[in-house]
């Protein structure tokens, strides 16, 4: 008997010493550029929504920080944001090491946040994980350190964002809207979208976001007239550039979505749509030319 409860406590410090969250994805319901600033980031305002597509993170007390990637090459080593997390926190609170096991689900560089959510979940549990003491905000301010997404994700749910994304008002969730997230073959960075911006290569055609009208329906809760309102500002430049962009935002619109907006700087766009099975279906048009297409809803 004794010796039983032993292993039994053994296993139980073990669980633990190991943590597992979810790092979830984000669209931008609306994004609008509001210029440069002087430290090189854009001044812009957003409404960010969490989304229940995600990348799985196991944190476990190590020696030093690792980090094992399931589900895609590369983006292993000091480059990752997760990793970088990780260091930043070592940098000025006591513990040895961390192994991160992180499985990607979300795409890499498609304006979804993935790399932003992975730290913002390290950010986390990590201080569960070792019970630093931290507060929710005093993690948001942190996160700014790793980019402008990472105090939203360490958040999550629905918020304005200024700035440069990062200074938050938290705000109420919408009705849950059912998303196609389509994203081509290839990636986009940010950076290349935001000279394209300050070049002034544009297209005219692109949906224009009206962020008041998208607050008062949250606030009430109309999901139609939220809808309505959906827009991304960086369309005009992620369109001009990657032409094949704005032919996915066409076929969910031609698939019977009843809006289709750019996520973040692109390449992918999301879709709303009425249901899960209309989603369903609209997803199975579109998998065999794009089979990073996914079913997912706001959270």
């Amino acid at each position: 008997m004794a010796q039983a409860f032993a292993t039994f406590q053994e296993e139980l410090e073990d669980i633990l010493r190991e943590i597992t969250l979810r790092a979830y994805a984000k669209i931008n319901l609306t994004l609008e550029v509001k210029g440069t600033r002087p430290d090189g980031y854009h001044e812009i305002s957003t409404i960010f929504q969490s989304i229940a597509l995600h990348d799985k993170i196991t944190l476990q007390e190590a020696d030093d920080i690792e980090l094992e990637v399931k589900g895609v090459q590369g983006l292993r080593g000091p480059e990752n944001l997760a990793w970088q997390a990780a260091l930043l926190l070592r940098e000025s609170y006591p513990f040895r090491g961390v192994r991160i096991v992180l499985e990607k689900n979300i795409p890499v560089a498609a304006g979804l946040g993935g790399g932003s959510s992975d730290a913002a979940a390290v950010l986390v549990g990590i201080n569960y994980l070792f019970d630093l003491g931290l507060t929710p905000g005093a993690l948001a301010h942190l996160g700014e350190r790793l980019g402008a997404d990472v105090p939203f994700c360490v958040l999550g749910g629905t918020a304005l964002g200024t700035g440069k994304g990062e200074r938050l008002l938290i705000l109420p969730p919408p009705p849950r809207l059912w998303l196609v997230i389509v994203k081509p073959s290839f990636s986009i960075s940010t950076r290349k979208i935001y000279a394209g911006w300050d070049a002034g290569i544009w297209c005219e055609d692109f949906e224009v976001p009206r962020e008041k009208e998208a607050l008062a329906a949250l606030y009430r809760g109309d999901r139609e007239a939220l809808i309505a309102s959906l827009g991304n500002t960086l369309e005009k430049v992620t369109f001009a550039l990657y032409p094949e962009v704005k032919v996915i935002k066409g076929s969910l619109l031609d698939l019977g979505a009843e809006k289709a907006v750019l996520c973040g700087s692109g390449p992918a766009v999301f879709g709303v749509v009425p249901s899960r099975t209309e989603a369903e279906r609209i997803a199975r048009e579109l998998k065999p030319r794009y089979p990073e297409t996914f079913v997912t809803h706001t959270i």
